[in-house]
């Protein structure tokens, strides 16, 4: 039996196609989970520290007052990681500041005069405060703290909060790989606390967690909806951040040993993950398929299980007639991560066709691991198709734009008859009259 689910894309009807590009919404917005999710969020807003500690002891298991909240100055102090791990979050830091500070140069103050008279353009300065959402549960993810907190910290938010649900079955205790993360890039504002309840503490505030004004970080369905039902309140989100999925454009020239390995790094993450392979080759799919059933046995049964989830009903193998349909079919799907393993002659033309995808990485020498966690590039990507119209969280999600303008005498009075005519048209008198008023003063003064 094959892991991947083996479909051929001119032989799918549209019903077919259409299964295959979505995933994730469903969870993400079932009414009953919603309607549990948006209880929880009311009583925080009502109850702040109380409420959110009654979510930890219902939902975690661990109980805690409101002033254990908060991670006191001592347990950053004391946590260690092994020097490897240190070495690891070291370089990764490196690699984002680099990406992001390079990002940075791009966004600057800008202005240009459009006409005689008259000048435009923008002021960019950060947001004023943002909540980082580290997940734990499956798995602690020291990774997202950094790949979120980074270039929170190189676009200069002045207030940056993270909070992170305690390990689980202990008594409190947050992954000492975050406490390190945070300690490196000077966050002291760190809290123990329930995935959806820490997202309403973060946007209405409590007594021990500052609001913010906007949220962001990858998590569960529960957090996803809780981070999407906040932006009625009015704090900002970003849309959206799990289920984690990936897609790869491969050839006949590609390596089967490699490509099943990358295949299997983002379909290890759940039952819930989504992996395609988009080929032109059966022959390679079929080396492939035979490479991931060997590469599973090595894998714990619950990754295992994940895999063929993910591989199996979720994704699959999809076997396109070129190049140039792969690529049609990929901007449909709008993955989350995406991989181009074909000939060196065919990557240029593969890559500049590619326009929807939260990331993309060129050859069987960037695997999705190695984005997740070093390179530098966002990991914290649009899910679920929302690579269309969203990007990964990078110093420019936590920049905001102001436009200015500056018009003299000469150049309002060049616009003031449109200005008019349009006030006139749409029926707002008063958005004339400051037209007519500078004219008549114009004439006066003559």
């Amino acid at each position: 039996m094959n892991v991947m689910r083996r479909q051929v894309w001119n032989e799918m009807d549209p019903d077919a196609r259409a299964a295959l590009m979505h995933r994730g919404i469903d969870d993400i917005f079932d009414p009953e989970l919603r309607a549990s999710i948006g209880i929880i969020l009311d009583d925080v807003r009502l109850r702040g520290d109380a409420a959110v500690c009654d979510a930890l002891a219902k939902f975690d298991g661990i109980t805690l007052t409101p002033n254990q909240l908060r991670v006191r100055t001592s347990e950053f102090e004391q946590a260690v990681v092994s020097d490897a791990v240190e070495e690891a979050i070291d370089d990764a830091i490196v690699h984002l500041r680099i990406f992001n500070e390079a990002q940075m140069q791009q966004s600057r103050d800008w202005s240009i005069e459009s006409e005689p008279g008259l000048t435009v353009g923008e002021k960019i300065t950060p947001i004023s405060s943002v909540g980082l959402f580290t997940p734990s549960g499956k798995a602690s993810y020291p990774s997202v703290a950094y790949q979120l907190a980074v270039p929170a910290v190189v676009a200069g938010v002045p207030k940056v909060s993270l909070v992170v649900p305690p390990v689980p079955g202990g008594t409190g205790e947050i992954d000492p790989a975050v406490l390190v993360v945070c300690r490196k890039l000077g966050i002291e504002n760190v809290f123990r606390v329930n995935g959806p309840a820490g997202i309403a503490a973060l946007g209405f505030g409590t007594e021990s967690i500052d609001k913010v004004v906007k949220v962001v970080g990858p998590g569960s369905p529960a957090v996803t909806i809780a981070q999407v039902e906040m932006q009625r309140f009015g704090t900002s989100t970003m849309m959206l951040l799990g289920p984690t999925e990936s897609l790869v454009i491969a050839d006949q020239t590609a390596d089967p040993v490699r490509l099943a390995a990358d295949l299997l790094i983002e379909a290890e993450h759940g039952t819930d993950s989504s992996v395609v392979l988009l080929t032109t080759s059966a022959v390679l799919a079929n080396a492939t398929d035979i490479e991931l059933d060997r590469q599973l046995g090595a894998l714990p049964e619950v990754r295992a299980a994940a895999c063929r989830a993910s591989l199996g009903p979720n994704g699959g193998c999809v076997l396109v007639d070129d190049l140039a349909t792969a690529v049609v079919v990929a901007n449909s799907y709008a993955a989350e991560h995406l991989q181009v393993a074909v000939a060196d002659a065919d990557v240029d033309r593969v890559v500049d066709g590619l326009v929807n995808a939260g990331e993309i990485l060129i050859g069987q020498d960037t695997p999705f691991s190695a984005a997740n966690f070093i390179l530098g590039c966002p990991a914290s990507l649009p899910t679920s198709g929302f690579a269309h119209v969203a990007s990964g969280i990078t110093a420019d999600a936590f920049l905001k734009r102001t436009a200015i303008a500056r018009a003299d005498g000469t150049a309002i009075r060049r616009m003031a008859s449109n200005v008019i005519a349009l006030a006139d048209h749409e029926g707002f008198p008063a958005h004339a009259n400051a037209l007519h008023l500078r004219a008549a003063a114009h004439v006066q003064e003559q």
